[in-house]
């Protein structure tokens, strides 16, 4: 196997797979019709930028042993219809990833939310305690080039797994393809309901990986999640089922401090749910052989994976966060975080409803009382972004019924948007930024400027 084609490569797992791969030796080729940062820039600086967007079924050729496809590509992609024509044998990344380690031991970390936060934790701690393993994650860590690192002498493998589909070719959910030895399950929110049409579907991924693992295998799983909680004790897998729960802390003066057996912990991360995700990460790494005070060294210094209650800026008495929360329950427990951290200051949260998700009228109901924290709550949502979607157009009432707050502000324009939130005197406040877009091309360093 020397040369890969990547269908789809500016995906976050796919160009940082297709880069690692690059770096290995192997000859790697790829396109896509978006890119975006930071895989355009990651891409660009290993020349494995594609010289135009788009698809050409001219760049498969025999000369290609294998083909990786990613989801963002369609049934009808003409590269992937030329890739059949030929033969030539195609992976989803989730599948080619089983192959390269099915002879490694799989630790896989799931779960509707927090998934990218422990594998991040997990990651941090064992590169602090010296301890080299092989891994997958979706989002930059700090110290980190590379979120893909493949090496044939390490024993063990930390992916970060997905529910969603494998490929367009695919409809298998990612994470069924690891058979982990070592998993975890942070909770069960329904998401995906594109995918996943009932809340019955979606458990029922959960249920499957459970009886994905290895037989003889370890859970590690969250307690608190009733849901979850139930489906692991009736799962008759042979595996040991490890609970976690929310540790003793306490905030002061704007600091989280961690309650262990060692004396306080003063952490640079918090909130409950990051709290929940450090105790499931413990465990991970505990059966990795890190000792309870090494973890607690070395968590002290995790700042955060990116876009997860990432402060972008702060002045002598205002903040502003960014965060990747759109589902839910993420948003509720980001707005939970900011308010029991910064509960003497005037708190703003905004919201963009960006996803399949999150602009169906159905499921927007879901998001009730998300908000409610708030002093003040914005949501914007692109109108051009619904047409590519293929949704119907929501109205602000609408959305302030679902939301079950009345005062919620609501901009379908970024320019407006932008304006209001560049006029705004941000003195003893809190900006809160949610989405997994872009809130319609926000510039950031414009935003960043008024909180200095």
């Amino acid at each position: 196997m020397k040369k890969i084609h990547f269908i789809a490569i500016g995906g976050s797992a796919m160009h940082n797979l297709a880069i690692e791969l690059f770096l290995k030796g192997f000859e790697i080729s790829g396109s896509d019709d978006k890119i975006f940062e930071p895989s355009f820039s990651n891409l660009k600086k290993h020349n494995l930028l594609p010289s135009k967007l788009g698809w050409d079924k001219n760049k498969i050729n025999k000369k290609i042993d294998i083909v990786i496809i990613g989801m963002h590509a369609k049934k009808d992609n003409p590269e992937l219809i030329e890739s059949l024509k030929k033969n030539i044998k195609i992976f989803s990344y989730p599948e080619f990833l089983y192959e390269y380690s099915k002879f490694k031991t799989r630790v896989v970390i799931s779960g509707s939310h927090g998934k990218t936060s422990i594998s991040s934790m997990v990651l941090h701690v064992l590169k602090y305690n010296g301890i080299s393993l092989d891994y997958m994650l979706g989002a930059q860590l700090e110290g980190f080039e590379n979120m893909v690192n493949l090496k044939e002498e390490n024993d063990f493998i930390l992916i970060e797994g997905d529910e969603y589909f494998s490929s367009p070719l695919d409809l298998k959910s990612k994470f069924l393809w690891y058979k982990p030895n070592i998993a975890l399950i942070s909770g069960i929110s329904w998401d995906h309901i594109n995918v996943f049409p009932t809340f019955e579907d979606y458990v029922n991924q959960f249920k499957k990986f459970i009886n994905s693992i290895v037989p003889g295998g370890v859970l590690v799983f969250n307690k608190s999640d009733q849901i979850l909680n139930r489906i692991v004790n009736e799962s008759k897998n042979s595996i040991r089922k490890i609970p976690y729960i929310l540790p003793k802390f306490k905030i002061d003066n704007s600091v989280t401090f961690l309650e262990t057996e060692f004396g306080e912990v003063p952490l640079m991360i918090f909130g409950k749910h990051n709290l929940e995700n450090l105790s499931g990460a413990k465990w991970i790494t505990q059966l990795f052989g890190v000792d309870s005070n090494d973890f607690y060294e070395a968590i002290s210094t995790f700042k955060g994976a990116s876009k997860r209650l990432e402060l972008l800026e702060k002045g002598s008495n205002c903040f502003l966060y960014k965060d990747f929360a759109h589902s839910p329950s993420k948003v509720f427990a980001s707005c939970e975080a900011i308010n029991d951290l910064y509960f003497n200051l005037k708190k703003i949260y905004c919201l963009e409803l960006h996803t399949f998700s999150s602009l169906d009228k159905k499921f927007i109901k879901m998001y009730s009382g998300s908000l409610n924290l708030s002093d003040e709550a914005i949501i914007f949502y692109d109108l051009n972004n619904l047409k590519y979607k293929n949704r119907k157009i929501i109205l602000p009432e609408e959305i302030r019924k679902a939301f079950d707050n009345d005062s919620i502000l609501i901009f379908t324009n970024s320019n407006k948007l932008k304006q209001y939130l560049y006029s705004k005197n941000w003195k003893n406040s809190v900006l809160l930024m949610m989405s997994s877009g872009d809130f319609g091309g926000m510039r950031w360093d414009i935003l960043k400027s008024f909180f200095k």
